[in-house]
C-alpha cells in the first residue's frame, strides 16, 4: 500500500495495525468476544507496560485451551512513516496456548508477555522463529510447574500477515522443561530448537502448553 492509498483508506484516529490483527483473528474465531487485558495507563500515556493489550480466545481445536494474543510489538496505530516498511515495528506479536479454560488465573500470562516486552523495548532486541530463552524461574511462579523456559515458533493458525505497516509474524511461546532447556543451551542453534519443536508436536500439533507436563 502506498501513502496516497493509506491516507484515503484510513484516518488518524484509526488503529490500522490493530485492525489488521483483528481481521486475521476473525478468520479463526469469528464473532467470539475475547477476554481483553489492557494496562490501566498505556505506554503512550506514560504507563510502564509496553503492550497496549492482550486478548484471550477460547479454542476447541485439538483440545480445549486458551489462545493469548498480544498487541504492541507491531505498529498498531495510524503512522504515515510506517507505511510500506518491510516489518511493522518489531515485526511480530506474541501468542500462547494454555491448556484449560477461562476459570483459571490468566493474568500471569499477561504479566509474562509484558515482562518480555519490557526486555525487548529496553534492549531493542526481538524474538524470531525458533528462538528460545530461559525464564530463570518457573514460567508461572505461583504454580508447581516444571516449565522453566520458552521456545518461540510461528503460530500454526495465525502465521504471518502483511499489514499496511509491514509484515507481522505471530510467534507462539511454548513452555519447556529444564531438561529440554539444557539440550538447547548445549547447542543453541535454530536447528536444535526445530528438533525439539518437532518432538513436542507429536500428539500436540498446536503446541498447547500444559503446566503439568514434566
Amino acid at each position: 500500500m502506498d501513502l496516497e492509498t493509506y491516507r484515503k483508506t484510513y484516518t488518524e484516529d484509526d488503529a490500522v495495525g490493530w485492525m489488521a490483527i483483528d481481521n486475521e483473528i476473525a478468520k479463526i474465531y469469528g464473532e467470539q468476544e475475547p477476554i481483553h487485558f489492557r494496562p490501566i495507563i498505556t505506554a503512550m500515556l506514560g504507563g510502564e507496560d509496553p503492550l497496549d493489550g492482550v486478548s484471550v480466545y477460547e479454542s476447541t481445536q485439538q483440545a480445549p485451551h486458551l489462545h493469548f494474543i498480544s498487541y504492541g510489538f507491531s505498529q498498531l496505530y495510524y503512522d504515515e512513516e510506517a507505511v510500506g516498511k518491510e516489518f511493522s515495528k518489531f515485526g511480530f506479536e506474541l501468542t500462547f496456548r494454555l491448556k484449560g479454560n477461562k476459570d483459571q488465573n490468566l493474568k500471569w500470562v499477561v504479566s509474562l508477555m509484558q515482562n518480555l516486552a519490557k526486555y525487548i523495548f529496553s534492549e531493542s532486541k526481538w524474538f524470531e522463529n525458533y528462538d528460545f530463552i530461559p525464564t530463570n524461574s518457573p514460567i508461572y511462579l505461583e504454580y508447581d510447574t516444571a516449565l522453566v523456559g520458552l521456545a518461540f515458533v510461528e503460530d500454526s493458525e495465525l502465521g504471518t500477515i502483511d499489514t499496511p505497516h509491514g509484515q507481522v509474524q505471530f510467534l507462539q511461546m511454548v513452555g519447556i522443561t529444564q531438561k529440554e532447556l539444557d539440550v538447547l543451551l548445549a547447542n543453541p542453534v535454530k536447528g536444535t530448537v526445530m528438533q525439539l519443536v518437532d518432538q513436542l508436536k507429536v500428539g500436540n500439533e498446536l503446541l498447547i502448553t500444559d503446566l503439568n507436563r514434566k
